[in-house]
């Protein structure tokens, strides 16, 4: 161990022959990485790759015998690797590399197995689980598309988005979607949407490839991280038969990226049509109600006019009778029958012969008329007793 102090430092070539002998302990190790760059110079007994871990913007500087490179040849850029090596530090630079002793190339039925092998995990862990998914908005204000640079699959997202939504509003993040540098940049692209609040819903895509084109999108870290996203996410990614992870962990599944568009907006022309419909069903409803109304309304109507015509019809009979009783209780019908009343010139009704005087003018109010008379004196006679 070094000891130091700002008043013994020590020189930089002692720092460095301290890191390479430390660097010396770890003997050969066995290193899993993605060949991002590949320089193969003619006429070289060297061959210099440059390894990176897939799922982090990480690299390691590898240094290959030509006998070695040839024994696993043919290979080329973004193939997986696993590199027998001794790490190597050189101290006149500072520079760390890998001197590679043996490479073995990561078959197809090896990386599968590995897929399958995580996919196992990741179900396990319940993020493939249905309750899981979160729902799509009916009509995002904004969708965040990540998708190749200039390609097809952002032409058909927008296109057909667009002819069945044309207000739809788009957020695009043009990025790698194979190679060394899609994981990191794919997953940038996808914090950033997340992360942007004018963003509902987002679109991952990209067309078809090979099983190895399509890795980037089985990558763990990235499966992690848009199974944690707050964003709803849409994988369309390759065609129908390619199941890459992220196609599991996604809220939606959709088999092309048209078929993505088809699901992320509404047709204007369908709900216009709902909407016409229900505007019908709405007026049907209001005319059918109104006229249940209007029914009702008769029907008080003319049960107001039988009930007021019954009872006007039944007042008037009793007015017949009440008028035919008041007739016959009335003085005038007394009168037509053949009676007279005798009143005195002052009005005053005379009940009694010995209150007139003889020779007194009197009034008799006949039916008819009035007719006036002079009294002659008192009858002797009672006519009402028959004497």
């Amino acid at each position: 161990m070094l000891e130091t102090s700002a008043e013994k430092p020590v020189p930089v070539r002692v720092v460095s022959e301290a890191i390479a002998e430390y660097i010396n302990r770890l003997g050969q190790i066995w290193v899993e990485g993605e060949i991002a760059q590949l320089n193969d110079r003619a006429g070289s007994g060297m061959v210099y790759l440059r390894l990176r871990d897939p799922s982090v913007d990480m690299y390691l500087e590898v240094t290959c015998p030509r006998s070695v490179f040839k024994a696993v040849a043919p290979l080329s850029e973004n193939a997986r690797v696993v590199i027998n090596s001794k790490v190597n530090f050189y101290t006149p630079t500072g520079k760390l590399s890998l001197n590679a002793k043996e490479i073995r190339q990561i078959g197809i039925g090896e990386l599968l197995a590995r897929l399958e092998a995580l996919k196992k995990v990741l179900a396990g862990e319940g993020l493939f689980a249905i309750e899981r998914k979160k729902p799509l908005p009916f009509l995002p204000r904004k969708i965040g598309l990540i998708c190749g640079r200039a390609s097809a699959a952002e032409k058909d997202v927008k296109e057909n988005a667009k002819r069945r939504w044309p207000a739809v509003v788009f957020e695009t993040r043009e990025v790698a979607v194979q190679g060394a540098d899609a994981v990191i940049q794919v997953s940038a692209a996808l914090r950033e949407l997340d992360n942007d609040p004018e963003v509902d819903v987002i679109i991952i895509t990209r067309g078809g490839g090979s099983f190895e084109d399509l890795l980037p999108f089985s990558d763990e870290g990235l499966v992690r991280l848009a199974a944690s996203c707050k964003k709803p996410i849409i994988s369309a990614i390759g065609h129908e038969q390619d199941t890459p992870l992220l196609d599991l962990v996604a809220d939606l599944r959709a088999s092309t990226p048209t078929d993505a568009a088809k699901r992320v907006v509404p047709d204007i022309r369908e709900e216009s049509e709902k909407l016409r419909q229900l505007r019908n069903r709405a007026d049907r409803k209001i005319n059918d109600r109104v006229v249940l109304e209007m029914t009702k309304v008769v029907s008080l109507i003319q049960r107001s006019y039988a009930s007021i015509n019954s009872r006007v019809i039944r007042s008037s009979e009793e007015l017949i009778h009440m008028i035919a009783r008041v007739r016959t209780l009335s003085p005038q019908a007394t009168l037509e029958r053949g009676y007279s009343v005798v009143q005195k010139l002052d009005g005053s009704i005379v009940r009694s012969p010995k209150s007139l005087a003889k020779g007194e003018e009197i009034r008799l109010r006949l039916a008819e008329g009035v007719a006036l008379a002079t009294t002659i004196g008192e009858e002797s006679t009672n006519p009402a007793k028959g004497e």
